[in-house]
């Protein structure tokens, strides 16, 4: 019979042996972080964290989908319901248009702690990647004096610890991180880039065979199609809300 201890150290040489599973560059997707899940047939689903139940993520997983969890890593949310571990002390600035939601200090230890907590749960409850927002805080009034170099190292420190857990990370906006930080992660999901006429930026990733999700909120647009095309880029056109299901590129 072999010991508990052989066991646990055949488990522990298997999970670091084992790789994020890698995003197909042309994935079809459905982002979605409010109201009552839509089920299109797409085989990526950015999903929230807290709000999914583990039988969906499980039931998404068994139809052959691929299941990105998001979760704001950069940001304290009334409503989550950690919000009442993180100290007053880490809270910055609320952010104008979200109510109930302030800046975080993302870098005190206690922070990145809780943090982990949640990139855990990702992983128990089925997600083969994460989806954290909201780590562009120096580049907004965040009331913590956060600088870019502080937002870089928290971004690596993410993508290694999603990595240890063997969740695929993207990149989520902060495109000025961009060209530091490219090698770190798995994927990128933008808000409105060619509304800001950032797009290009993402040729780096694209030059490493990583996908990039691009989400515009407009009406289609087919030659904003023709772009992303010729870029690599999948892109779709949404809603604010996030409840309803996005139209892709034709």
């Amino acid at each position: 019979m072999r010991s508990l201890s052989s066991i646990f150290l055949a488990l522990f040489c298997s999970t670091l042996s084992a790789s994020p599973l890698a995003i197909p560059v042309d994935s079809s997707w459905h982002l979605q972080l409010d109201g009552t899940l839509q089920t299109p047939d797409r085989q990526v689903y950015d999903i929230d964290l807290y709000d999914t139940p583990t039988s969906t993520i499980t039931n998404l997983k068994a139809q052959g989908r691929i299941v990105i969890c998001y979760f704001s890593a950069g940001t304290w949310e009334d409503w989550r319901e950690d919000a009442s571990q993180y100290p007053d002390a880490a809270k910055g600035k609320a952010l104008d248009d979200w109510a109930g939601e302030r800046w975080l200090d993302i870098r005190r230890q206690d922070v990145r702690n809780l943090l982990a907590k949640r990139l855990d749960l990702a992983v128990s409850k089925g997600c083969d990647g994460v989806d954290p927002d909201n780590v562009d805080g120096y580049n907004n009034d965040n009331g913590l004096n956060l600088t870019k170099g502080e937002e870089l190292s928290f971004t690596r420190w993410m993508a290694k610890h999603a990595h240890l857990r063997n969740l695929s990370v993207g990149l989520k906006n902060a495109i000025e991180l961009l060209p530091y930080v490219a090698d770190d992660y798995d994927f990128a999901v933008n808000e409105s880039c060619y509304k800001y006429k950032e797009c290009d930026a993402y040729k780096t990733l694209r030059s490493q065979g990583k996908p990039v999700f691009i989400a515009e909120y407009r009406s289609y647009n087919a030659s904003l199609c023709t772009q992303a095309a010729a870029s690599g880029y999948n892109l779709q056109f949404f809603k604010t809300s996030l409840k309803a299901v996005g139209e892709p590129c034709k």
